[in-house]
């Protein structure tokens, strides 16, 4: 027998079958730092149109999550697609740095007391050994960025950069200093951000508590009554009796009706609506003696269960009717509406009682509790209470509660002496914070659309936003106060550029060892130097100002708004809302034109990733064992707008899609052996005409994929890039152009139009994946034929592809039409292979019976049909003639029938023909195999 297997031009690639990823991946970003590929994409791009994606800090502390791992992946996505489209796509990566996280965990390592100095510098130390870790994991993932340039917010220009923001905010008017409720965390020791505070069930004592009546006449005037027979008090309710010892009003809504109710003892003034509940609550029968509204109830005064001093009926719209007794007891110290409302009624800063201290122990001072913690004072302030016959009821629940999110313990409201930037704050010039806020939100375009709401509720509701700090590790406050009299020193914004210059060079360690006479002169004396430190939310929501403007060796030039701001939606109240403030009260608009928010990363039930489920996916874990390409494929193929689920099991089949699109690659590159697109890439109207469909194909994909990717729709380029790959190319195209690749003559108008279509698309396919699969897009563009540079990302996406001619006769409606008569005789093969009729599909012969239109359309191929349908012969006959026993199909129009050739199997190209062995020199080949061997070569000319 002859071994024609010489004739053949069988596939031949060195690009490796198995991806073996985790080896490979290392070997590829060592490739791209030694070309210097970032660097040289800046060279190619200063001249493009730029786009910049400003990068959200990630906290120096600890090792990446998954978390970490989608966002950054999604960026390098947008970088590189963007750089694809032909824009200067920069990315420069950033940390936050200061912070009491870090500070923490200085002193868990080295102890408390060690002094500012020292602290500060430990967490220095500390920052810049978590920034080398995690650069490297994100690196590793293939996030192409400046990294040996990264912004850092401990970086000396940054910090100054910082102190600069803060000026500018103080010239325009925004910052003040005030006494007001803020969040505290006893652990942290200092005031907490929005963003800081998540809730948690917590079980608290509630308490009804009575509050006798001081002005018995004034409370019967009230209800209409001449005076009042019997001892009177008012009831409240509220679930922290460790506020009882700062009460200092009662707060009453205008509009309710309250009632007066004789419980036999006494007179009880409670809600009308809560009159049964309340009375049930207490085991007391009562009838109702009078009723009033609550305005008429104003500045009557009651007295302090247990202290010698007045409470006050202040009216408030705030007061529900939901639970309770309808009146709320007021601590303006430790409640935001009890404070305002308090300030409205007259109390000034001074008359405000604070008895807890930064610790959450009450001062010695305060009788009976003083030096106590005040959730462990709750039971004693109720025993109190007892003894003194205000208690009507108590009992414990459990209820939704803010907590520290670091600490995870409760909070409180606390007033402190803080800096704030005012929201309604009446500017220098202009509109006010909250006013410029709200419009820059409703300029802003906002993926997914949702978000906008989001954030515009957020900002709508927000109170003041309390910038300052009470740590070591942190960018300071340079402010100087009068001693006399408290107020800024008159050239503050003058003395902070001069404590900004200073901390350029030096650190913020600068401000904290500086001496006040350095600036001030015989001013000193006059003066105090604070030693707050800025919120950390402050630290990134100035990024804009110190990164984007390049003012500094770390920024990159592109002015004070990026294009794209990219995070979790946890960032709606935390780096979204953080910069959009700052931006709004220095530059007076947002510092992005757009926003995109993805969701939280929980596994294949849904449920949240955690140590103790077990159910958290390192992607340190991912890159050592599947690659990082594979987590990056998981990304795209994500929805990113809602919960993103991963799983091994998830991230298996994200590898066999992998596999999917690398096998075609592999296929299309084995079929470009011996192609030189230099000497043998056809123009398109000398290519086949089934060529000519499949470049056209990809063009109008690629059209989508520029869109989808313009949109951040990356779900979309997954699914369509692989369903070209498994469908179009695997289940048609590549499926049919085997018999024409390996056996017309090698350099024949048949295999080299093919060979033409096969290099259009993987110059084309190599750009589509590689936002997504950077290494293997890389590794592929190392294999392609033809010079090229080095790296698919010095390019654009490929212009070599070209349009069917308008009128063309088999045009793309001609195409789909053919691709579903191949679908509908495939699935009647396999059905004669499991009946084993046939073996392969080339033992078979198909005779297709078909309406005019179809049959007219499907006799343009000629005797090319056989070799679109994959079978040894196929006939066409009219609709009518189809025997009782033809097949039929999907396909409107066509039945078929297919039976086993009776021709003889040619030992080269195995097709089943009669002409086998006609020549006596091959007697084991078919007629068309013999030509290709030794005469002019077959002529295609549609497949």
């Amino acid at each position: 027998m002859t071994d024609y297997k010489a004739t053949l031009n069988l596939p031949d690639t060195a690009f490796p079958m198995k991806a073996g990823l985790p080896q490979r991946e290392p070997q590829t970003l060592q490739r791209w730092d030694s070309i210097g590929l970032y660097q040289k994409l800046r060279e190619i791009g200063k001249d493009r149109p730029k786009f910049v994606l400003h990068d959200g800090p990630p906290y120096a502390n600890g090792n990446i999550h998954i978390g970490h791992a989608v966002n950054k992946i999604l960026k390098d996505m947008i970088i590189r697609s963007k750089t694809l489209a032909g824009f200067d796509a920069p990315y420069v990566p950033g940390w936050d740095c200061h912070g009491l996280p870090i500070e923490h965990k200085v002193e868990v390592t080295h102890g408390k007391n060690l002094g500012g100095d020292k602290t500060r510098e430990l967490c220095r130390a500390y920052a810049s050994e978590q920034i080398e870790g995690q650069k490297s994991e994100f690196i590793r993932l293939g996030v192409l960025g400046d990294w040996s340039n990264p912004y850092k917010t401990m970086s000396f220009p940054n910090e100054a950069g910082e102190i600069r923001a803060l000026a500018e905010m103080v010239r325009n008017g925004f910052v003040f200093k005030g006494l007001k409720p803020v969040n505290w965390c006893f652990d942290c020791g200092s005031a907490l951000a929005e963003a800081e505070v998540e809730y948690a069930d917590k079980k608290s004592p509630t308490i009804d508590v009575a509050f006798p009546i001081a002005d018995q006449q004034a409370l019967a005037d009230a209800f209409g009554l001449s005076g009042l027979e019997k001892p009177a008090s008012i009831v409240i309710w509220t679930t922290t009796p460790w506020t009882i010892p700062a009460n200092q009003a009662l707060n009453v809504h205008p509009e309710f009706t309250y009632a007066l109710v004789d419980v036999g003892d006494r007179l009880l003034v409670l809600a009308e609506e809560l009159v049964e509940s309340s009375l049930a609550r207490y085991n007391l029968q009562g009838s109702v003696v009078a009723t009033t509204v609550g305005a008429k109830l104003e500045l009557i005064n009651f007295r302090h269960p247990f202290y010698d001093r007045l409470s006050p009926v202040y009216l408030a719209d705030y007061v529900e009717l939901g639970a309770g007794t309808g009146v709320v007891h007021s601590a303006p110290a430790y409640g935001v509406d009890d404070f305002v409302t308090s300030k409205q009624y007259g109390l000034t800063n001074d008359d405000i009682i604070s008895p807890v201290q930064s610790n959450g122990v009450y001062v010695e001072s305060l009788p009976f509790f003083g030096g106590q913690f005040i959730f462990k004072a709750n039971q004693n302030i109720v025993d109190k209470l007892a003894e003194v016959g205000a208690l009507m009821h108590t009992e414990v629940v459990s209820h939704s509660y803010m907590h520290c999110w670091r600490h995870k313990t409760p909070l409180i409201y606390r007033a402190t002496a803080q800096w704030f930037v005012g929201m309604d704050k009446p500017p220098v010039e202009g509109d006010t914070l909250r006013e410029r806020a709200v419009k820059a939100i409703e300029e802003t375009k906002f993926v997914p659309a949702w978000g906008q709401a989001r954030l515009h509720s957020m900002i709508a509701n927000r109170p003041d936003w309390c910038i300052s700090r009470q740590r070591n590790w942190g960018v300071p406050i340079p402010f100087f106060l009068d001693k006399a009299t408290g107020e800024l020193h008159p050239r503050t914004v003058e003395l902070m550029e001069e404590v900004a210059k200073r901390v350029e060079v030096e650190g913020i360690e600068a401000w904290f060892k500086m001496d006040a006479a350095e600036l001030l002169g015989d001013e000193a004396a006059n003066y105090d130097k604070i030693s707050d430190t800025l919120d950390v939310w402050f630290d990134s929501g100035t990024t804009h100002w110190h990164v984007l403007r390049g003012s500094h060796p770390m920024g990159h030039e592109s002015g004070p708004r990026a294009d794209l701001y990219l995070e979790g939606s946890d960032q709606h109240r935390g780096w979204f809302h953080s910069s959009l403030l700052t931006g709004c009260a220095i530059d007076n608009h947002a510092p992005y034109r757009e926003l995109l928010t993805h969701g939280f990363t929980v596994d294949e039930n849904g449920r949240k990733m955690s140590k103790s489920l077990g159910n958290v996916i390192a992607p340190q874990k991912v890159n050592d064992t599947l690659g990082a390409d594979i987590m990056r494929l998981w990304v795209s193929a994500t929805d990113y707008s809602g919960e993103m689920a991963v799983s091994d099991t998830i991230l298996q089949r994200s590898a066999d899609a992998y596999r999917r699109i690398r096998n075609t690659a592999r296929f299309l590159l084995s079929n470009l052996s011996g192609f030189n697109p230099a000497t043998d890439l056809l123009p398109a109207d000398q290519m086949i005409a089934l060529d000519r469909w499949a470049v056209d194909r990809a063009l109008l994909l690629q059209r989508e994929l520029e869109e989808h990717y313009g949109e951040y729709r990356f779900w979309n380029v997954y699914s369509k890039v692989h369903n070209f790959c498994v469908q179009e190319l695997g289940g048609f195209y590549l499926d049919i152009i085997k018999d024409r690749q390996y056996t017309t003559g090698a350099n024949s108008v048949a295999r080299r139009s093919c060979q033409t279509a096969l290099y259009h698309i993987s110059e084309a396919l190599v750009r589509w994946i590689a936002p997504i699969l950077a290494f293997t897009a890389d590794e592929l563009w190392q294999y392609l034929p033809g010079e090229r540079n080095e790296s698919v990302m010095l390019n654009t996406w490929y212009q070599g592809l070209s349009e069917l001619p308008e009128g063309v006769e088999l045009d793309r409606a001609y195409w789909e039409r053919v691709m579903a008569v191949k679908t509908a005789v495939n699935k009647e093969m396999e059905n004669q292979r499991a009946a084993k009729a046939i073996g392969g599909n080339l033992q078979a012969e198909v005779t297709l019976y078909s309406e005019d239109a179809l049959n007219t359309d499907l006799a343009k191929l000629g005797n090319e049909l056989r070799f679109v349908l994959i079978t040894s012969g196929a006939t066409l006959a009219p609709f009518a003639q189809a025997p009782a026993d033809a097949v039929v199909t999907e396909v409107a129009g066509l039945k078929l029938k297919v039976v086993k050739s009776g021709g003889v199997k040619c030992a080269r190209c195995w097709h089943f023909r009669d002409d086998v062995g006609v020549n006596p020199e091959h007697p084991e080949i078919c007629g068309r195999c013999v030509d290709n061997i030794s005469g002019a070569g077959e002529v295609r000319h549609y497949a």
